[in-house]
C-alpha cells in the first residue's frame, strides 16, 4: 500500500517535539463544482430543503473523556458533543454519522465561534480548539475543533487494517521494481481496498471525501448558532475551507486557509511538487546540521544525499535494532526522517536520531515514525492512515494509467533525489485508489468566480520554503479566490498563530475585526 506524505500543520505534529527532544467535488446529485446546493441556500443562514432536523439539533456539551483518539488526552478546559449528520445527504432520512467536535468556551465579550481543522486528510481536529490558548481570538470566540467524519471520534470510522496487518505493513520496504516487485505491491493494494469495503462499508467509502465534509461544516455552523462561518483551515483543511467557500458562499463570515492546495493542481503534479519541497527541506537541515559537531550527513552540504542513502539503504535488507522488538525497518526511517522535516523545530531530533542510527540504533526514527502513523504505546493504531487513503481516493481521480504511473515515479525521484533509492525502472505499481471499490466524487478544476458571487475577501497565508505544500500553491489560490495573501519567509508548515506576531496580529485582526491584511504583507 503506498501513499504520500500527509498534509499535517505544525500544531498537528508538534508533539513529535516533545517526545522526541496535507479541492472541489462534483456531487453525483445536488452539489455541482462552484454552485450553491440548492437555490435555497442563496442567503446566509438558510437551510437545504429536506434538512431542517439537522440544522436545528441542539448540541449536548459536556466531558472530553473518551473522545481523544491519537494517544493524547485532550485539555480539561475543552468541552465536547456530536453532531448528527445524514450519512447521504442526497437521501437524509436514511443512515446518519455522527461528528465529534470539541469547543474553547471564549473568555470575553463572544463574537461567535471559529472552526478549525488542522490538516491530513484523516488527522482528528478536536485538539485544534485549543490553538490559540490565551490570545485575543480565544477570547472573542469560541474555538471550535472536530473530527471530519470516518476520522477519529467521530463514527462510523474508516477502519481497513488491524494494528498487526499495519505493523506488517510498515516492515515491508516496497522498493523492487521489476514486473514482480511491481504485482506484489498491487495485490496488496487490491488486498487494502477490499478490507477497506468489508471493514468500514461501502456507504461510508461513498460519502466520506471533502464534498460531504463542507456540509457536515454548515449544519455545525447552523447548530452552533452563527449565520455566518468564520474558519481556519491549515493543509489539507484548505481544501475543506475552498469548497465550502464554493458551496457556501454567502454563509462565510470570514476563512484564514494556512498552506494551501491548489485545487487547479493535477494530482501527480502536486505529489511531485510536494517532493521537491521535501528536498528543499532535507537541504536546509543538511546545512544546519553540516555547522554542529559530529552532524550524521558530515561536513559538506552537498554529499549529504549520499551520505542520507548510505545510512537508510542497508535497512532494505536488514532492521536497525531498538529497544521494541519490531526494530527499524526501512520504511518507517524514511517516514521518521519525512516526519521531522515538516518543521525546523524537529530537527534536533531528526539530527539525534540519523547519528543513533549511524550508530546501529534506530529507537528515535522508530518513535517519530509511530507518532506519525498514530501508533500508541500498546500497539494500537489512530485511523489516520486509513482514513487518509479513504479521503483520497474519493477527492481526485484515480490513477490507472500503468505507464504515467511510471513516470511519476521516476519524476519523483528526480524532485526529491534524497529519498531515490536507484532501484527506479521507469515502472511502479498503482496504489490504492487504483482499485477502490467506490468511485471518486472530486476532481481538480478551475474556480468560477461568477458561482462564488457573495463571497467576502478571505485571507491566505503561505510560507516560502513549506516542504508539504509549496508556496506557489497559496499564491495561485489566493488569486482564484481574489483573497488577500499573507507570506511567510520560513522553512515550516503552515504558521498562522505560531507565534509569529507579524502574522498573527493582522490575522487576529481580520477574524475580530474583519479588517483585511495589507495586501501581499511579507513576514
Amino acid at each position: 500500500m503506498q501513499s504520500r506524505p500527509r498534509l499535517l500543520t505544525a500544531a498537528a505534529i508538534g508533539a513529535v517535539a516533545v517526545l522526541a527532544a496535507g479541492c472541489s467535488s462534483a456531487d453525483r446529485s445536488d452539489t455541482v463544482v462552484g454552485t450553491p446546493v440548492a437555490e435555497a441556500v442563496a442567503g446566509a443562514g438558510q437551510v437545504p430543503p429536506g434538512l431542517e432536523t439537522f440544522y436545528t439539533q441542539q448540541i449536548a456539551w459536556g466531558s472530553c473523556d473518551g473522545f481523544a483518539t491519537d494517544g493524547d488526552e485532550l485539555s480539561p478546559s475543552l468541552e465536547c458533543a456530536r453532531v448528527t449528520v445524514p450519512l447521504d445527504y442526497a437521501a437524509p432520512a436514511g443512515d446518519t454519522a455522527q461528528i465529534a467536535i470539541s469547543r474553547a468556551p471564549a473568555t470575553g465579550a463572544r463574537l461567535g465561534s471559529i472552526l478549525v481543522n488542522p490538516g491530513g486528510p484523516g488527522a482528528s481536529g478536536l485538539s485544534s480548539a485549543s490553538i490559540p490558548e490565551g490570545t485575543e481570538l480565544a477570547e472573542r470566540f469560541d474555538m471550535i475543533g472536530f473530527d471530519p467524519r470516518g476520522i477519529g471520534a467521530s463514527t462510523p470510522q474508516v477502519r481497513c487494517l488491524t494494528p498487526q496487518e499495519s505493523d506488517a505493513e510498515r516492515r515491508d520496504a516496497d522498493v523492487d521494481m521489476s514486473p514482480a516487485g511491481i504485482a506484489y505491491v498491487e495485490e496488496k493494494n487490491r488486498t487494502y481496498a477490499a478490507r477497506c469495503a468489508e471493514r468500514s462499508g461501502l456507504p461510508l467509502l461513498a460519502h466520506v471525501g471533502t464534498r460531504e465534509v463542507v456540509r457536515d461544516m454548515d449544519v455545525i455552523r447552523s447548530v452552533l448558532g452563527d449565520a455566518k462561518l468564520n474558519y481556519l483551515g491549515f493543509s489539507y483543511g484548505t481544501r475543506i475551507g475552498t469548497q465550502y467557500a464554493e458551496t457556501f458562499p454567502r454563509n462565510v463570515r470570514a476563512m484564514v486557509l494556512d498552506g494551501a492546495l491548489d485545487p487547479e493542481q493535477d494530482p501527480v503534479e502536486e505529489v511531485v511538487l510536494q517532493g521537491a519541497g521535501f528536498q528543499q527541506a532535507f537541504d536546509a537541515f543538511a546545512a544546519e546540521c553540516a555547522q554542529t559537531a559530529n552532524c550524521p550527513l558530515g561536513t559538506d552540504p552537498s554529499r549529504a544525499n549520499a551520505r542520507f542513502r548510505a545510512l537508510v539503504d542497508p535497512l532494505v535488507a536488514r532492521p536497525a535494532a531498538t529497544t521494541d522488538p519490531r526494530g527499524l525497518s526501512y520504511s518507517d526511517a524514511i517516514t521518521g526522517v519525512t516526519q521531522a522535516l515538516y518543521s525546523p523545530s524537529l530537527w534536533s531530533s531528526l539530527r539525534g536520531g540519523l547519528s543513533s542510527l549511524a550508530d546501529g540504533n534506530g529507537d528515535t526514527l522508530l518513535l517519530l515514525a509511530d507518532l506519525y502513523e498514530g501508533r500508541a504505546d500498546d500497539g494500537s493504531y489512530s485511523n489516520i492512515n486509513d482514513a487518509f487513503n479513504a479521503i483520497r481516493c474519493v477527492d481526485d481521480p484515480p490513477l490507472t494509467d500503468r505507464a504515467v504511473a511510471g513516470e511519476a515515479d521516476m519524476r519523483y525521484r528526480e524532485a526529491a533525489p534524497f529519498l531515490d533509492d536507484g532501484r527506479g525502472t521507469g515502472n511502479a505499481p498503482l496504489d490504492a485508489c487504483a482499485f477502490w471499490p467506490v468511485p471518486n466524487t472530486g476532481a481538480p478544476h478551475t474556480i468560477d468566480p461568477v458561482a462564488i458571487e457573495g463571497l467576502p475577501t478571505l485571507v491566505v497565508v503561505s510560507t516560502t520554503q513549506d516542504p508539504a505544500t509549496p508556496y506557489q500553491a497559496g499564491v495561485d489560490l489566493a488569486k482564484q479566490l481574489n483573497a488577500a495573501l499573507v507570506t511567510y519567509r520560513g522553512a515550516q508548515h503552515t504558521a498562522s498563530f505560531d507565534g509569529v506576531a507579524c502574522i498573527d496580529d493582522p490575522l487576529t485582526r481580520y477574524f475580530v475585526d474583519l479588517t483585511v491584511p495589507d495586501p501581499d504583507l511579507t513576514c
